[in-house]
């Protein structure tokens, strides 16, 4: 892992408000940990749009910044009640509504050519055990779904394999997060998270993601 004496970056992206909600906890989250420190590393908050290939350019345009070490992408689920580590991004396009763009992608790869899927470089399993440990809800997650979220999070485990061998490697992955109380309550029956939980959730996260090497093997798989 990096060296601590080092300064160095890491990179956490959250998604803008979507469709006529004014907030949205993936930017609120790397709005509020921007400028954290933490081992050697400084995190950079930056919001993407959620449109799809423009999430992608304002992903490249971060990295190319700030060349972090470690990358991790946000992005809300609405119905989860945790922090759902996302083991895999597939690629394809499918979107069941359109974005803010008003372009509704149907069964179109995310890069042409490239692999059918990516796995998550980040240590999942350790970072559940972690959170869980801290007294805060996490999951392994096997499906990132086919929107705009599992788009960003394949262009960036692209990315971060076709860097190869050169340099030090870049670790990274996506995470989904519950809504906040305040859309909860605007949207009855789905489970929220207060903002401050879910900070505390993601210095958990890139405290661990910096600290192992390896991930744990332990079980987290599902039936369905």
């Amino acid at each position: 892992m990096p060296d601590a004496a080092s300064p160095f970056n890491v990179l956490l992206t959250g998604f803008e408000p979507f469709e006529d909600d004014p907030v949205n906890p993936a930017w609120e989250i790397a709005r509020a940990l921007d400028g954290w420190q933490h081992a050697g590393a400084t995190v950079r908050g930056v919001q993407v749009p959620c449109v799809f290939g423009r999430a992608i350019e304002a992903l490249d345009e971060a990295m190319a910044r700030w060349q972090p070490r470690l990358v991790v992408c946000l992005g809300l689920a609405a119905g989860r009640g945790e922090m759902s580590l996302e083991r895999v991004a597939i690629n394809v396009d499918d979107a069941r509504i359109p974005d803010h763009a008003r372009y509704q992608p149907v069964d179109v790869p995310v890069v042409p050519g490239g692999p059918a899927a990516y796995f998550s470089t980040l240590p999942i399993k350790a970072i559940v055990r972690d959170l869980r440990a801290a007294g805060l809800p996490g999951a392994v997650s096997n499906t990132a779904g086919t929107f705009v979220c599992n788009h960003i999070f394949y262009a960036l485990m692209h990315r971060l394999a076709r860097q190869g061998a050169g340099g030090e490697p870049v670790r990274g992955g996506f995470i989904h997060v519950p809504a906040l109380p305040e859309q909860a309550a605007r949207r009855p029956g789905i489970p929220s998270m207060a903002l401050e939980t879910q900070v505390q959730a993601l210095r958990v996260v890139i405290s661990t993601a910096l600290a192992v090497s390896e991930d744990v093997r332990e079980g987290a798989g599902q039936l369905h």
